[in-house]
């Protein structure tokens, strides 16, 4: 990754911001919902709509005094105890969080702000570490416990001057514990509802961290994922999501399922929001250099002579693979999303992409004898139970952990897979990653693309603990097996509920994906607030 690059997106992205602000809700997007959108964030008394604004303009206006990170935190706590007892999202707030926004107002006066992130309110999943407030994973096991140092993501945001919220539901155990779990639910924090519609599913296991963002609880989330659980619920909430490549977010401190695909990512309402958080967790020296010189070259811009909106899609060639196993409601979506891009200039051809049978044949046995490994080590860091087969027995012993559903499948099969030891699981993580990354190149070369884009989820199903998810999304999977990087932005809606663009690139191609997710996201204009509709008619999402 070319640090020259990384400047200029940022640079491009950010003055973009100031001077248009973020893509605004339009009446007309490329679903087809019905009903006008209501504004959750424009009452907040700061003077700017907290759905809409962006970090840039954040910035721009603590440093010149005319807002403080005080009086922002102190709008997204007082937005949490309003809202979130809608949607269930939010597990905790963090009690230092004002401590935090005062010390940030302390630096913006005296000139010494630490980048783009300073003062801006961030909330965590919950299997996040953070010192001295619980990390839990969703469980009851590691419930009331905290670890006792943060995970490596959590210092690089408080070195950079972060706001930590608080820490957001998740499916517990990141939907690696049952055959048939319901996404969003925990037996720590209960079922986070969709902000769209409530009795309709979040999607997983970033549950809580995707629907906070789309009530407009905080500026930024983070998120992780092993296959899917940034990307599928960053779609059906209507938010940004990135999954990085592999490696470029440190998971020490981050509860596992596999170090060979596992990674934490920015999730945000914009894209602009996403890249600068990135900026902040990458291990990448020139993505964090990147931001700070992004946002001083946006101030050299001012406010009238930045990038425009228009171009940024002429003669980009995007790969097109529809997946019409979500429904034709969602595959009609795709044909407007296409004719739109190639309005914009862009050249959409459709794609398929090979080997993806026989990765969904491969990935779950690899993933079982991978997380018994990386579970084992992570809970001998931590008190309560200490490896795989004493977890398994704590859910027995306690009926809480079965409230919503009661299997472990996925725990048991793990403790009786091979180890990771073993030739035969060694070729078979072998063959996945050859033919995960092959999938990809293959079809990148052959129709000499810039990304490849899909459907990133269907329109969200009800929750239902007794049936369980109805979530079979193939589009994650081959970058999450790869490694390769993953962006979802915002692409319209079936009915009420969101659909995600899902676009994937080449490895470490994290900064050229999230300025072509830019130029998506600004030509499709597709976000719009949501409004907490109890229930909707019809068989969509079912």
């Amino acid at each position: 990754m070319v640090k020259k690059s990384i400047i200029t997106l940022i640079s491009a992205l950010a003055a973009g911001s100031l001077v248009t602000g973020a893509a605004q809700p339009q009446a007309e997007a490329a679903g087809s919902g019905a009903g006008s959108p209501t504004p959750a964030g424009s009452a907040s008394g700061l003077g700017v709509d907290l759905d809409t604004v962006t970090i840039p303009e954040l910035q721009a206006r603590m440093e010149d005094g005319s807002l403080t990170s005080s009086a922002l935190t102190s709008a997204y706590l007082r937005r949490i105890e309003a809202v979130d007892p809608k949607i269930n999202a939010v597990l905790r707030t963090d009690p230092t969080a004002l401590r935090q926004a005062a010390a940030s107002d302390a630096r913006h006066r005296h000139g010494r702000t630490r980048g783009p992130l300073d003062g801006i309110p961030v909330l965590l999943k919950d299997n996040v570490n953070t010192r001295g407030t619980p990390t839990t994973a969703g469980s009851l096991a590691l419930a009331g416990r905290p670890p006792a140092t943060d995970a490596a993501l959590v210092t690089r945001l408080r070195d950079a001057g972060a706001v930590i919220l608080g820490k957001t539901n998740l499916s517990e155990w990141a939907n690696f514990r049952a055959a048939k779990p319901t996404s969003g639910w925990s037996a720590v924090g209960g079922q986070t509802n969709n902000p769209y519609v409530l009795d309709r599913n979040p999607c997983g296991s970033s549950s809580g961290s995707a629907a906070a963002l789309a009530a407009s609880l905080a500026q930024v989330a983070i998120g992780t994922e092993t296959d899917g659980s940034i990307v599928c619920p960053a779609g059906m909430n209507g938010v940004v999501g990135h999954k990085p490549s592999l490696g470029v977010v440190s998971q020490a401190g981050v509860v596992p399922i596999s170090a060979e695909q596992d990674t934490a990512g920015p999730m945000a309402r914009n894209v602009i929001d996403t890249a600068l958080t990135l900026s902040v967790l990458s291990e990448d020296d020139a993505l964090r250099s990147g931001a700070r010189a992004g946002l001083t070259n946006v101030r050299s811009y001012g406010l009238s002579d930045g990038p425009t909106r228009s171009g940024g899609l002429r003669g980009k060639r995007i790969g097109l693979w529809r997946l019409p196993s979500l429904g034709a409601e969602v595959d009609a979506l795709m044909t407007r999303t296409a004719q739109r891009l190639r309005k914009a200039g862009a050249q959409v051809v459709e794609v398929t992409l090979p080997y993806q049978e026989r990765l969904a044949e491969l990935e779950f046995p690899a993933l079982l004898s991978e997380f018994h490994r990386d579970i084992d080590a992570y809970l001998a860091t931590r008190k309560g139970p200490r490896n795989l087969a004493e977890l398994i027995e704590f859910n027995r012993a306690h009926p809480a952990e079965r409230t919503c559903f009661a299997g472990q499948e996925l725990f048991e099969q793990a403790l009786a897979a091979p180890p990771t030891t073993d030739p035969k699981y060694r070729a078979m993580r072998a063959e996945l990653k050859d033919l995960s990354r092959r999938s990809i190149d293959e079809a990148m070369a052959a129709h000499r693309l810039d990304a490849i884009a899909s459907p990133a989820n269907p329109p969200a199903w009800t929750t239902d603990c007794a049936r369980g998810d109805n979530d079979v999304i193939p589009s994650s999977t081959p970058a999450a097996v790869s490694g390769y990087p993953s962006l979802s932005v915002p692409a319209g809606f079936v009915g009420e509920l969101p659909v995600g663009l899902l676009l994937m690139a080449g490895d470490r191609e994290d900064a050229e994906l999230l300025s072509l997710g830019a130029a998506v996201e600004r030509r499709l204009d597709a976000w719009r607030a949501p409004r907490y509709l109890p229930t909707v008619g019809g068989a969509a999402g079912r």
